[in-house]
């Protein structure tokens, strides 16, 4: 794993949608440095404790970014490599790295190749950079010829990994990125589709540029393991506990999270020794706050997010609890402009929770490193520990509209007493290997060290 996602906060953000660019690309415009909008959420994002801002899609395309039309160039839209590069620069300086979209599945209709194909047909010497080609077909958009697509969206063209010349292509724009850019991983879009010889001979490449540099598969389904290794991938989306996460508070029921965190990261968990990317929303799918039943689960939701295996991750806007809607033709509602100043008037309890979260993690050995030890579940209680062997730390969530009490066994503490991170260092004792708490408030969350 990639020294860059130890003790991380990852913060998301969609360029296009955040800083208020047209829906579609005319190619033939000036550039327009809306790119810059991002200046005024430097600082915000800083506060929140951030060390790795993932940007992106960031380089050309006809619509949302993911239809790539050139690597080497900003998208017009956006900006040019000199404002990108200033814009990353002044994140370094905060201390903060940068990981960009990259998009290597998949191209758009407008991709250059992929044009000369349009024109030249089976002439083009192109013609090997696509998969599927077949020109005894035509395509449901009209072409003379058929190809491969991304899950049948003829907007995106299936790109011929195994070919050298895209290979070559492909990673002479990632050296430009780091070397003049100065960026400092990747987020892989549709990593699930990637090879593993591609994987492989990428992470290869980027090493070489950068020990330390971040490589991040999108991965929806499967097995994280056989991607998330020493030889591929640092970190993986952690797609299987995201429904996991908010389900357990809509349905009052945290035997789902509790059984999945234990199967993935306890002892003898499948993915103990793998990094994963945690999140509650992002550029794809609905708000949290939108398929959040009761919003005043919320800050016991983030702390669970802060405390459980893995890296988290804040969708830019989402810190403030605003709504989006994902429908099945318009991603839109997830990816908007958004004022900073105008947020900031409306309610910053969630951010402030968030700050104080992103403090404790930061500062705890076991949050950010410890293994994870199943304490107590029940339908709205859920107690587990991180532990190294420095730190021990025990987590209890509440769900319920009641200030409960609990009761558990600490195994590996018989006699000690805890503090309480989260709530003004309030502190009980642990007493022949059991520890008893009350309150633990509605809605709300203690976070215990062992001291």
């Amino acid at each position: 794993m990639s020294k860059n996602l130890e003790n991380a906060l990852i913060y998301h953000i969609y360029p296009l949608g955040l800083c208020n660019a047209p829906k579609y690309n005319k190619f033939s415009q000036n550039i327009e440095h809306r790119i810059n909008y991002i200046y005024q959420w430097i600082d915000h994002i800083q506060s929140l404790g951030t060390t790795i801002v993932y940007i992106g899609p960031l380089f050309e395309s006809k619509t949302h970014g993911y239809d790539t039309s050139d690597y080497y160039h900003v998208d017009k839209r956006l900006g040019d490599r000199q404002s990108l590069k200033h814009l990353v620069d002044e994140f370094h300086k905060r201390g903060i790295k940068v990981i960009f979209d990259a998009v290597f599945n998949h191209v758009g209709r407008d991709f250059w190749a992929f044009r000369d194909v349009l024109k030249n047909g089976q002439n083009s010497w192109y013609c090997d950079w696509f998969q599927g080609l077949d020109f005894n077909k035509k395509s449901p958009v009209g072409d003379n010829f058929s190809y491969k697509t991304w899950k049948k969206h003829y907007s995106l063209v299936k790109l011929n990994l195994s070919n050298k010349y895209v290979k070559e292509h492909l990673f002479k724009a990632v050296e430009m990125w780091v070397n003049e850019l100065g960026c400092d991983g990747l987020r892989l879009d549709a990593a699930d589709c990637l090879t593993t010889k591609f994987l492989k001979d990428l992470r290869k490449f980027c090493k070489k540029l950068d020990p330390d540099f971040v490589l991040v598969g999108e991965i929806v389904h499967g097995d994280y393991r056989k991607k998330v290794n020493d030889k591929m991938l640092d970190s993986v989306t952690n797609y299987q506990s995201y429904h996991e996460l908010y389900k357990s508070f809509n349905n009052k029921n945290f035997w789902e999270i509790a059984n999945s965190l234990k199967q993935k990261f306890s002892d003898n968990g499948i993915y103990k020794n793998i990094s994963v990317y945690n999140f509650l929303d992002n550029h794809d799918v609905s708000r949290i706050s939108e398929v959040l039943k009761n919003q005043s689960h919320l800050h016991s939701l983030y702390t669970l997010l802060f405390t459980i295996s893995g890296t988290p991750s804040i969708y830019y806007g989402s810190e403030f609890g605003i709504k989006g809607k994902k429908t099945r033709y318009e991603d839109h509602a997830l990816r908007p402009h958004l004022s900073l100043e105008n947020l900031y008037k409306k309610d910053t309890d969630l951010v402030n929770t968030i700050k104080k979260l992103s403090f404790i993690r930061k500062n705890s050995h076991a949050l950010s490193k410890g293994g994870y030890r199943e304490l107590y579940v029940s339908d709205k209680l859920f107690a587990f520990a991180r532990i190294t062997d420095r730190e021990y730390i025990i987590v209890i969530i509440n769900s319920s509209e009641n200030d409960e009490y609990i009761e558990f066994l600490t195994p590996l503490i018989n006699n000690a007493e805890v503090i309480d991170l989260l709530n003004n260092n309030d502190r009980f004792k642990i007493e022949n290997g059991k520890i008893s708490v009350y309150p633990v408030w509605k809605n709300w969350a203690r976070i215990l060290k062992v001291i």
